[in-house]
C-alpha cells in the first residue's frame, strides 16, 4: 500500500516540479535562480522518477543515447551562443558588443544571449546529473551481485 501512495502523488507533484525547473531555466536571467539551479530541479525531478518507479523504467523513457545527445548539445549549443560574438569581431560571449537586441528590461527575452545560452546550459546540467545517477546506480547494482 506504501508504494501505491507514494506513486500516486509523485504522479501528480513531480510534473510540477520538472516544469518549475524549466521556469527558473527560463527566467534566470530576470530573477534568482538561473540555467544551473533550473537544470538541477529538471534533473533530480527525473531522478526522484527513476527512484520511485524503478530504475528500468526511468532507462526506457530516457535511454543512453539520449542523454549523450543532451550532453553533446547543450554545450555545442552553448559554444555556438559564443560564437555569435566572434562572428561579429567581438569577444566570446558578447552581447551588446555583438550587435545582439538586448530587449527590455525585466522582459522574458531581455538580456541578449543569456536566456539562449541558459538553454543550454539547462539541458546539459540536467542530462549530467542523470547521467551520474544512472552511473551511481549501475555500479551499485555490479557490487551487490
Amino acid at each position: 500500500m506504501r508504494d501505491f501512495i507514494l506513486k500516486r502523488v509523485a504522479a501528480v507533484i513531480l510534473p510540477f516540479v520538472c516544469v518549475y525547473g524549466f521556469y527558473v531555466i527560463f527566467h534566470g536571467h530576470i530573477s534568482a535562480g538561473g540555467s544551473f539551479a533550473g537544470g538541477i530541479i529538471v534533473g533530480l525531478s527525473y531522478i526522484a522518477f527513476s527512484t520511485i518507479y524503478g530504475i528500468k523504467k526511468g532507462r526506457a523513457k530516457m535511454p543512453d543515447k539520449v542523454l549523450t545527445w543532451a550532453e553533446s548539445f547543450g554545450t555545442l549549443w552553448y559554444g555556438i551562443m559564443g560564437m555569435v560574438g566572434i562572428s561579429r569581431g567581438v569577444p566570446f560571449l558578447a552581447n551588446k558588443l555583438a550587435g545582439v537586441d538586448l530587449g527590455v528590461p525585466g522582459a522574458l527575452f531581455s538580456g541578449g544571449l543569456i536566456f539562449y545560452i541558459g538553454l543550454g546550459v539547462g539541458i546539459r546540467v540536467a542530462s549530467t546529473m542523470i547521467t551520474i545517477f544512472f552511473t551511481l546506480m549501475e555500479d551499485d547494482r555490479e557490487n551487490a551481485a
